[in-house]
């Protein structure tokens, strides 16, 4: 029996940690939307409510009626990411790793209310963060939403001080 090598064996791990930090992003985003599509309107505390609606366009409401193309987008997104997670997770850190599966998660997450769901193609949004009186001031969001935002911020943050180290590494 051939043992693994230290590559072999953190990239493995890489992987997993991925496909965890996804599994656990899309477990957490269903059940969350399934709680709060029972739930009516209710004040939280400060400006945070949950008030669970139906999204059918894209992220914060942009794309209304154009449901098919945004779940075919959505489709080619989360195959895209499949492959640049594989390729990325070759030289990942674990940010990245964990970044990649956050990721990941939303989108599947997503997908998961525009295809199984009965909603028509709609997303479940039910957290409404800064409610004033009968006005919004920040979209109605969910897990998976939060997610990919945190994702693509991890990510940028982690190539923004790789940009900024690599001159210095280089003199």
């Amino acid at each position: 029996m051939q043992e693994r090598g230290p590559l072999v064996s953190s990239l493995t791990g890489r992987r997993l940690v991925t496909l965890a930090v996804a599994a656990v992003v899309v477990t957490v985003d269903q059940v969350t939307k399934t709680w709060a599509s029972h739930q009516y309107p209710r004040h939280v505390f400060g400006t945070l409510w949950i008030y669970p609606t139906l999204n059918k366009g894209a992220a914060f409401g942009l794309g209304q009626g154009v449901t098919p193309f945004i779940e075919a987008a959505v489709v080619v997104l989360v195959a895209g990411l499949l492959v640049f997670g594989r390729r990325a997770s070759r030289a990942a850190t674990m940010p990245v790793s964990i970044g990649l599966g956050l990721l990941f998660g939303g989108a599947v997450g997503n997908l998961v209310d525009r295809v199984i769901r009965d909603n028509g193609g709609a997303v479940i949004d039910f957290i409404d963060a800064l409610r004033v009186g009968h006005r919004d001031w920040w979209p109605t969001f969910n897990v998976a939403d939060a997610s990919i935002v945190i994702g693509a911020i991890l990510l940028v943050l982690v190539f923004v001080r790789r940009r900024t180290r690599e001159p210095a590494e280089a003199s």
